[in-house]
């Protein structure tokens, strides 16, 4: 099969025209002739007219449909309403992000209804994601209401004791940070505010000497990056809430306190037997927070095991030294790239923007940073659920992605940085062949039918120069792949693709790419490939080059 892609690859250089693998996977060429005199639009499927190609009036046509990396808003107080969510669709948010930390059940279904509206209303896939809270590790109370102050240099003690803490003592309910916690192992208390170094440890307790001063008061979050916790990382409330995301139908579910592997395995394993039938169940994004996912090979098994990866940078840069964090960050970016996983860069992106219509300029660099490092999407948080701006907060994110996906060096980074599929299948020679093919061509889009989402995928993971239209007859998919880099999607319901003939799914895709505004003159060459049997997941084995005008000006053999 390797020697198989290598001729394809070296073919498709000399091809001007078009050509076609077909399920044997033999190679044939079928001439698709562009006249170098003007091609008149003729009707094809339902009646185009000239008068269509040339119109400028189509709102797909403005640069929110043109970026290539993706946009997640969080939802809340300041945009819980038809009228902003809208607002942040057409603003550039591609997918909504549902935070189970806060509110309540009821409110997360009112979200999920409105952005089911939007999606309706605009016939675009919008990608939904619930955010699990995770674990909260945290401190017992205190005698003094007020906390207490913890000198540099004294020995504090946490213990299993819930007698009221003391500036000797405190209640550390969690026994499984005793048990994981081991001498010069760091605690930190209150998000970094306050570090401590466990000098000594017994039956139920910790000895601990203050490193950073600081007043501890009750209830105060607790983190461990020396240790791997044998706990779950999911909750009875995080359980409850799994549940009740399955059952409104999120697409996207965000797990927290990641630690290694088999946590990814663990709601896997959930979400399957919430109903086993389902083909096409809710995708699992790891968060990456803690410093025990970068130990030995627990990153390529975490992305390997999950569907996606969000760089959860607040908590990775509570656990992490802060001069870390943005080579972690560059780490886990290229591991997703290099296995096909689609990336999100989240936390304080334009964190002043909560209360300033601008953000600063060290945020838009970061923002910019997190694109030009090649990640698939980037979020806002508070930004957009909270703050007083989130519809130009979301507006400056797309004009940030507008502007780096505008600069050549971008587009330098990601043709060397390209990684290497090679796992020798078609399907993966398809892909390779389809980008060389429409760069050689000068192609405007690159259109896929896919079923699971597989080709689409593997043609982001190669970031093409044109856009990928990946038409799908399951809306489940068509979701899934809204957060991935440079996919288009476009759900076709099963009775409008007809398998059973292939020029007619040719004639389709021009008409959605019509729609989409992906082309708009009848000279337009489009790239599309599909496999065969239709349904077979990742069995992409033909490619076409077509002119956008559609079956009138097709050769016969297409």
């Amino acid at each position: 099969m390797k020697l198989a892609s290598i001729a394809v690859i070296s073919y498709i250089a000399s091809i001007a025209n078009g050509f076609s693998l077909g399920p044997s996977s033999s190679l044939t060429t079928a001439r698709a002739p562009v006249s170098s005199t003007s091609i008149h639009v003729a009707s094809y499927v339902d009646a185009m007219s000239q008068a269509t190609f040339g119109a400028t009036d189509n709102y797909k046509s403005s640069q929110r449909w043109r970026k290539k990396t993706k946009q997640l808003a969080t939802l809340g107080p300041a945009s819980s309403t038809f009228e902003m969510i809208e607002k942040l669709f057409l603003a550039g948010a591609d997918v909504f992000r549902l935070n189970f930390s806060h509110g309540e059940h009821a409110q997360k279904k009112e979200l999920l209804d409105i952005i089911r509206q939007v999606e309706a209303k605009y016939d675009h896939p919008i990608a939904i994601l619930g955010d699990l809270q995770g674990p909260k590790l945290r401190t017992g109370v205190f005698s003094n209401s007020a906390g207490e102050y913890l000198e540099e240099g004294q020995t504090f003690r946490f213990d299993l004791d819930e007698t009221p803490g003391t500036n000797q003592r405190v209640m550390l309910p969690h026994p499984e940070i005793i048990e994981a916690s081991e001498i010069g192992h760091v605690l930190l208390i209150d998000d970094g505010k306050m570090k401590l170094v466990v000098t000594g440890k017994g039956p139920g307790y910790l000895d601990c000497e203050v490193v950073v001063a600081g007043t501890i008061k009750d209830r105060k979050g607790v983190n461990t990056p020396d240790s791997i916790l044998e706990i779950s990382c999911l909750t009875p409330k995080d359980r409850a809430d799994l549940e009740y995301m399955l059952g409104i139908g999120v697409d996207w579910i965000a797990l927290s306190f990641v630690q290694r592997p088999s946590d990814i395995a663990e709601i896997k394993k959930l979400i399957h037997a919430y109903d086993p039938s389902n083909p096409y169940p809710p995708h699992v994004m790891a968060k990456i927070e803690k410093p025990s996912c970068f130990f030995g090979d627990n990153l390529e098994g975490i992305i390997d095991l999950s569907d996606g990866i969000m760089v959860a940078r607040g908590d990775l840069g509570v656990e992490c030294a802060p001069e870390d964090v943005p080579i972690l960050q560059k780490q886990i970016i290229d591991e997703c790239r290099a296995q096909g996983k689609p990336v999100v860069v989240a936390t304080q992106m334009l964190e002043s923007m909560i209360e300033s219509p601008t953000p600063t300029r060290a945020e838009a660099s970061d923002a910019a940073t997190a694109i030009y490092d090649g990640a698939d999407a980037i979020m806002l948080s508070a930004e957009s659920a909270a703050g007083k701006y989130p519809e130009l907060s979301v507006q400056m994110q797309q004009r940030i992605i507008n502007r780096v996906e505008g600069d050549p060096h971008y587009s330098k980074y990601l043709k060397s940085t390209r990684p290497t599929i090679t796992d020798g299948s078609t399907a993966s020679a398809i892909i390779l062949a389809a980008r060389s093919v429409a760069k050689n061509v000068g192609a405007k889009v690159i259109g896929s039918f896919t079923v699971g989402g597989t080709t689409a995928r593997k043609a982001s993971m190669k970031r093409p120069e044109q856009p990928i239209m990946a038409i799908s007859p399951s809306i489940a998919t068509c979701r899934h792949l809204a957060m991935s880099w440079g996919v288009y999607p476009e759900y076709c319901p099963d009775e409008k693709i007809n398998t059973d003939n292939f020029r007619d799914m040719l004639s389709l895709s021009c008409e959605i790419g019509l729609r989409k505004g992906l082309v708009s003159d009848p000279k337009d060459l489009m790239v599309v490939t599909a496999g065969f049997p239709f349904g077979t997941p990742g069995a992409a084995n033909i490619i076409r080059v077509i002119p956008a005008a559609g079956p009138t000006f097709w050769d016969e053999t297409l």
